[in-house]
């Protein structure tokens, strides 16, 4: 009874001192970001220089997570195209994958890249790109050049077949 009796007044005094505020005043929360790794893939390729590379990568990455589904990830490259991380930046359902140049491009930024690959799965094994695969691909290519990070290339990955959008559609870079 006696230690109910001194817990209690410390519980209060807490609970006082975190709803009292200055008047007019607002408390801001404070974060720190961390990259989390969740393992890592044994890779042959040491540098991703060429569609065929990244859809061997790809291939590999897919083929670990057992997806059912679209999938949307991205391989972040330092300055020599070297390999520094792979997110899943997002999963779909069964035709599609929706998402955003700031889910994209956030851990490429996180990662320090100089670059980014981005890839998606049709679980179909039909690697052509759609209409949207081509207007999603556009858009992070001017997103990356706004955040001073290139976007090398978007690949769809089928049964042993991948499709690059950025040699498909050359006028993306503006060329």
């Amino acid at each position: 009874m006696a230690d109910n009796e001194v817990l209690i007044p410390f519980i209060e005094e807490r609970l006082v001192k975190v709803r009292s505020n200055p008047k007019g005043k607002k408390r801001v929360p404070r974060y720190r970001i961390n990259l989390v790794r969740e393992g890592g893939l044994w890779v042959h390729e040491k540098n991703l220089n060429r569609p065929h590379q990244v859809y061997e990568f790809a291939a590999q990455v897919v083929e670990e997570d057992e997806l059912d589904r679209e999938a949307l990830y991205v391989i972040c490259l330092d300055q020599k195209n070297r390999v520094i991380g792979v997110n899943l930046v997002a999963l779909g359902h069964l035709t599609a994958t929706l998402t955003h140049a700031r889910e994209v491009f956030k851990t490429a930024v996180l990662l320090n890249a100089a670059s980014v690959i981005v890839f998606h799965n049709h679980p179909s094994g039909v690697a052509d790109e759609s209409k949207q695969d081509v207007q999603v691909t556009r858009a992070l290519y001017k997103a990356g050049e706004i955040l001073g990070i290139n976007m090398l290339d978007h690949v769809i990955v089928g049964d042993n077949v991948y499709t690059s959008i950025m040699e498909r559609h050359p006028d993306i870079r503006g060329k």
